[in-house]
Formats: C-alpha cells, sequence, structure tokens
C-alpha cells in the first residue's frame, strides 16, 4: 500500500473531486445524477488512490468561483508530480482515470455539451496528455 502525506492527499482530493465539480458547473445540469456519476467513476481508480481520496473530506466550497479552474488544473499537475515520484504505476494510469470521470461526469444526462468537452481538454492538458 502506498503512503501519502496529508498534503498529498488533499491535493489528490482536490484534483479529483475538483474535475467533477468542474465539468459539473459547466454546463449545469443534474446534480445529483452528476455526483452520482463522479463517485461511481472513482472505479476507475486504484484501491490506494480511493483510499487516500476517502481519507477525509474536500471541502471546494470556500475557493472563489473565478479562481476554481485553476487550483484544479493546478492540482492535477501536483499529483502527476506526487504519482510519479510515489507510484509510477499509478502515474502512468491516473490521466486516463480522471479522463474518464471526466466524461461520466459530462454524460450524465445523456448528453456530452461542448462546454464540457472544453474543461475536459484543459483537464488533459493540465495531466499532460
Amino acid at each position: 500500500m502506498i503512503f501519502y502525506t496529508d498534503a498529498e492527499s488533499r491535493v489528490l482530493r482536490t484534483a479529483v473531486f475538483g474535475v467533477m465539480v468542474l465539468v459539473s458547473h459547466a454546463d449545469p445540469g443534474p446534480v445529483i445524477q452528476e455526483r452520482y456519476a463522479g463517485l461511481q467513476a472513482l472505479g476507475n481508480l486504484s484501491p490506494d488512490l480511493r483510499h487516500a481520496l476517502h481519507a477525509s473530506r474536500i471541502d471546494l466550497s470556500p475557493i472563489p468561483e473565478a479562481e476554481l479552474e485553476e487550483r484544479v488544473l493546478e492540482a492535477l499537475r501536483a499529483s502527476v508530480e506526487i504519482l510519479n515520484a510515489k507510484a509510477p504505476a499509478e502515474a502512468a494510469t491516473f490521466p486516463a482515470a480522471v479522463e474518464a470521470i471526466c466524461h461520466q461526469v459530462a454524460a450524465a444526462d445523456g448528453q456530452v455539451a461542448e462546454v464540457e468537452r472544453a474543461v475536459i481538454e484543459k483537464v488533459r492538458a493540465a495531466l499532460g496528455g
């Protein structure tokens, strides 16, 4: 099992839960369905990462909407660095897992809007893709 510090775990949580919020906010839709789709999509992550994500709750609400996107994208970039250093196998699968989460949240209402695709592209770029 890979152990992450509290700070590393916080970065990972900000990145993963943050992408759910970014995609959901891009094209407001059925919030409950989007939240459920995102949580269900966490299954794309390894057990070690899921454990780190559930270590404690992350509250993104204090982040001003104008700063949210950049903070989440920065957390994604930092997450890739953390994973490259601590868990190279995780680093290899993390981008695809995060993209899958984005797509599941975006498609929760049965369609993926252009604004959601634009957010997913920004996420992909932050992940190094």
